[in-house]
């Protein structure tokens, strides 16, 4: 089992910029691949960006190209998504998933609210 959690959420005015993490616990870390993913009101969910077990692979939804970052700290067992230049439809709860490879995601987070104002 991998337990995550989610943190660093919260409202910010669009062009601003916010760090999210999940911190990882449980199973070695190292081992899983890890994506972010965001689901906005009456939507479905939608991958963001995805990063490899090493952290050498990483890749983005053409959405937040360029805007956003995924990096992981496999010392300390997290992941973060560095979010610039937000924009309203950024709003949505977004997710870490933990999986052996992008697209298989067994474990979840229960998720942080972003919330990007116009």
């Amino acid at each position: 089992q991998v337990q995550l959690v989610e943190s660093g959420g919260g409202l910010v005015q669009a062009g601003g910029s916010l760090r999210l993490s999940c911190a990882a616990s449980g199973r070695t870390f190292s081992n899983y691949a890890m994506g972010w993913f965001r689901q906005a009101p009456g939507k479905d969910r939608e991958f963001v960006a995805h990063i490899s077990w090493t952290g050498s692979n990483t890749f983005y939804a053409d959405s937040v190209k360029g805007r956003f970052t995924i990096s992981r700290d496999n010392a300390k067992n997290t992941v973060s998504l560095q979010m610039n230049n937000l924009k309203p439809q950024d709003t949505a709860v977004y997710y870490c998933a933990a999986g052996a490879v992008y697209g298989s995601y067994g474990y979840w987070g229960q998720g942080t609210q972003v919330t990007v104002s116009s």
